[in-house]
C-alpha cells in the first residue's frame, strides 16, 4: 500500500504533492514501483496537526482521486488501480467512494456514527485501526495491550457486521503510533502474529514513524532502512499488507525475505 499524502503538513511528503497533477505523477511512480493499493490522505493525523475541515480535505483528495480515474489505460495504470481513502469521515468517504475509492481507511474505528451507514450502503474495502481515543488525550494506559487489541477488534467486527459491512471487506490494522507508548508498541509489533486468530488480514503502517526514532534515534529522512528491516520480519509473522511510503525498498525486503523463506510473498 502506497502512500499519498496530499497535505502541506505531512511530517515525510510534505508540501512535495501539492498539486493534483503532483499527486497523481506519484501515484503512478509508486505503482510502476509495485504498489498494489495506493492511500491517500488529505488530513494529517500526526500529533498536533492542524484539524482540518471536511471541505478542505475533500478539496485535497477528490482531485487526485479524479485525475486518477480519468486516466484512459494507454497513459498509465489509474483507472486500474487499487484506491484506498484514508480518512475518519462519512462525507468525505462517501464523496470518495463515488468517485471511485475502492477501500475506507479509518483510523477512528467509525468515531463518526454516519460512517457506518456509508460502509453499510457502499461495502467497500475497510481498513479498522485499533486506537485509544482517551491514550491519544492524556498517555497510554494498558495492562495487555496484545489482549486488549484483541478485545477490541472483536467488538468492533461485531459491530460493523451488525451494520451490514460483510466480515471479508475488513483489514485489521493494530494502529502504530496511535495512543501507545513506545514499550506498548513493541510489545504489540512482538506480539502482533495472536490478532491473526481473528481470521482477518493484518496492515502494518509504521513507515517513517517516530518509533524508529525512538528505538534508534534516527530522524524521519534516515528511518527508510527500519522500516524495510521492519517490514520483512512483520511478513514474517504474517503481516499481509504493508502501509510505506517507500514502496520499492519495501517490495525488495519482502523479496529477499520470501528468498530466505521466513515470509510469504503472494504473487
Amino acid at each position: 500500500m502506497g502512500i499519498v499524502n496530499v497535505t502541506p503538513d505531512s511530517f515525510y511528503d510534505g508540501d512535495a504533492l501539492k498539486t493534483p497533477a503532483s499527486a497523481v505523477r506519484h501515484c503512478l511512480r509508486l505503482l510502476d514501483q509495485g504498489a498494489r493499493i495506493l492511500d491517500l490522505g488529505g488530513a494529517s493525523s500526526r500529533p498536533g496537526a492542524r484539524e482540518v475541515a471536511p471541505e478542505e480535505e475533500q478539496a485535497r483528495l477528490l482531485p487526485v482521486l479524479r485525475g486518477l480515474r480519468a486516466r484512459p489505460p494507454e497513459q498509465g495504470t489509474g483507472r486500474e488501480a487499487v484506491v484506498s481513502v484514508d480518512t475518519c469521515r462519512a462525507s468525505t468517504a462517501r464523496l470518495a467512494l463515488e468517485a471511485g475509492a475502492d477501500i475506507v481507511n479509518d483510523i477512528s474505528a467509525c468515531a463518526d456514527p454516519e460512517l457506518l451507514d456509508v460502509l453499510a450502503e457502499y461495502k467497500p474495502g475497510y481498513v479498522l485501526m485499533h486506537s485509544d481515543p482517551a491514550g491519544m488525550r492524556e498517555g497510554p494506559r494498558y495492562a495487555h495491550v496484545v489482549d486488549e487489541a484483541l478485545h477490541f477488534f472483536e467488538t468492533e467486527l461485531a459491530r460493523l457486521c451488525a451494520a451490514g459491512l460483510a466480515e471479508q471487506s475488513i483489514v485489521l490494522d493494530p494502529g502504530i503510533g496511535f495512543g501507545k507508548g513506545l514499550e506498548d508498541t513493541v510489545a504489540l509489533l512482538r506480539g502482533i502474529a495472536r490478532l491473526r486468530s481473528l481470521g482477518r488480514p493484518l496492515l502494518a503502517g509504521l513507515s517513517m514513524k517516530s518509533l524508529f526514532g525512538d528505538l534508534l534515534g534516527l530522524a524521519p529522512d534516515r528511518r527508510g532502512p527500519a522500516t524495510q528491516v521492519a517490514t520483512a520480519l512483520l511478513a514474517g509473522k504474517g503481516v499481509a499488507l504493508h502501509r510505506v511510503h517507500d514502496v520499492a525498498g519495501a517490495l525488495d525486503a519482502l523479496r529477499l525475505a520470501h528468498c530466505l523463506g521466513d515470509a510469504a510473498l503472494e504473487s
